[in-house]
């Protein structure tokens, strides 16, 4: 089972002050590789054409994020520009792009300055951290 954990602890004013500064607990995502059995159990929300998103940090505008993207069956990406570096684990089914097709369990990297558009044929999962939001040309 996938569980998203993390909690945040209630302090009275006194207490914080008293206290080393407050640090937020680690977010975990268990079973991540048996992630697609649980994946009607996170709450989607709409990105693009077929795909939706579910964000573990930052909102894709102002700086890092990491989220999970669900690509349903021919879901797609549009073209974009990578300002920073991407990172995409592909949890679960296939997508492609301009470079190839990455099955289940591939990791890909892609650079600042690099272009793609993203598509899955039979739908899949991935993990994606980027460190500067991507430009849709």
């Amino acid at each position: 089972m996938v569980l998203l954990s993390g909690s945040t602890p209630s302090c009275s004013a006194n207490l914080m002050a008293s206290q080393p500064p407050f640090r937020a607990p680690p977010l975990e995502l268990k079973d991540i590789f048996h992630f697609a059995a649980q994946k009607d159990q996170i709450a989607w929300e709409p990105y693009k054409k077929g795909v939706d998103i579910f964000r573990l940090y930052g909102d894709g505008v102002t700086g890092p994020t990491a989220a999970l993207l669900r690509y349903r069956e021919h879901g797609e990406v549009p073209l974009h520009e990578h300002v920073g570096y991407e990172h995409i684990l592909i949890l679960s089914g296939s997508q492609r792009d301009e470079s190839g097709i990455y099955p289940e369990g591939t990791f890909v990297i892609n650079p600042p300055g690099t272009r793609h558009q993203v598509h899955s044929e039979a739908g899949c999962i991935v993990l994606a951290i980027y460190e500067k939001p991507v430009q849709f040309l």
